[in-house]
């Protein structure tokens, strides 16, 4: 039976919010966010720097932290609505026996963070400092002119699990994969905010963090991400695509930053807001739920991702060989 959306939370989830990654060569990724992607650095400091797509009113979406070891997505953060659903998570979670710790985070207001029960590392806050929005000034907009962060994707060795947990705080599903005449759980697209998805689990070894996403304008958008990319001598860098994705119907752009983190630049998804629509169901065998036109996706793009920090990877529940690019190029 699929999992469904408690639709009386414990707290509230408004919508994916912050991703904060460790990162060997804080200059060298500044940049590439900044000059490659087209975010703006709203603050840095000698370990830190803060980035944010040009709508964003909060005053980060990404955290860049420079370590010297390896690189880690350190972990993905979402926002509650009001100071009270922080006490209110910090309740119900030890409540369920999860562990959690309240953190004094730079421009953030009341900060929680916690482990899923997959273990994907997670951070809920309340608010932020406000800064500009730089929406219209459009003499900024560079590369891929990214506009907001919209949401993540994990891979997990146990997608019914995580699916599970995240629905009971609200979280609804608006489209899944599943071997083919079965609800077996391969891939799961959860929403809060009323459009496809803001925590996406995929099947695989994880825990790990497969890409974070920023809306674009529009296709050109993505077309002129990739030239900026080229001329930056990062085009080996692009991951995949463009092309559009039969899941949530978006056009895509992924690329690997210096480090190898996986950032997406999308557009085009669709709404799903009212309680009547039911999740979109996509058999396993069918490719079209990966790309509606363009090639298969390489071997790195479905197996390679940013582990968590102090996470031992997890062989998945669920056993399958994806088509690949690789695959399709020996065939013909």
């Amino acid at each position: 039976m699929l999992p469904t959306a408690n639709l009386n939370p414990p707290f509230n989830i408004t919508r994916a919010s912050h991703v904060c990654l460790a990162v060997t060569d804080l200059a060298r990724s500044r940049d590439f966010y900044r000059d490659v992607i087209g975010l703006i650095v709203t603050a840095e400091t000698d370990d830190t720097v803060y980035l944010r797509g040009l709508e964003e009113a909060a005053h980060h979406s990404l955290v860049l932290r420079n370590v010297e070891s390896e690189p880690l997505a350190l972990y993905v953060g979402f926002r509650v609505r009001m100071a009270e659903d922080i006490d209110a998570a910090e309740r119900y979670l030890a409540s369920t026996g999860i562990r959690c710790e309240r953190v004094e985070i730079p421009h953030q207001g009341p900060t929680l963070r916690f482990r899923d029960p997959v273990g994907t590392h997670i951070e809920l806050t309340a608010s932020m400092d406000v800064v500009d929005r730089r929406m219209q000034s459009y003499n900024e907009f560079r590369a891929g002119s990214p506009q907001r962060l919209d949401h993540f994707q994990v891979v997990s060795h146990d997608v019914q699990t995580a699916t599970e947990f995240w629905s009971t705080l609200g979280m609804r599903m608006s489209e899944y994969t599943a071997r083919d005449g079965t609800d077996e759980l391969w891939g799961t697209w959860l929403e809060v905010k009323g459009n496809t998805h803001d925590l996406v689990f995929t099947n695989g070894h994880g825990p790990r963090l497969h890409h974070f996403a920023y809306t674009v304008p529009d296709t050109t958008s993505l077309i002129h991400a990739a030239d900026v990319a080229g001329s930056l001598g990062f085009g080996d860098e692009i991951d995949r695509g463009p092309g559009r994705h039969g899941i949530s119907n978006a056009l895509f752009l992924y690329l690997r930053d210096p480090d190898q983190h996986r950032i997406e630049l999308f557009t085009s998804h669709y709404q799903f807001i009212d309680l009547e629509d039911r999740p979109m169901r996509w058999d396993l065998s069918n490719p079209r739920r990966a790309q509606l036109w363009g090639m298969p996706a390489s071997r790195r793009w479905f197996f390679e991702a940013s582990k968590f920090p102090g996470e031992p990877v997890r062989k998945p529940l669920l056993q399958a060989k994806p088509e690949t690019l690789e695959d399709s190029l020996s065939i013909h």
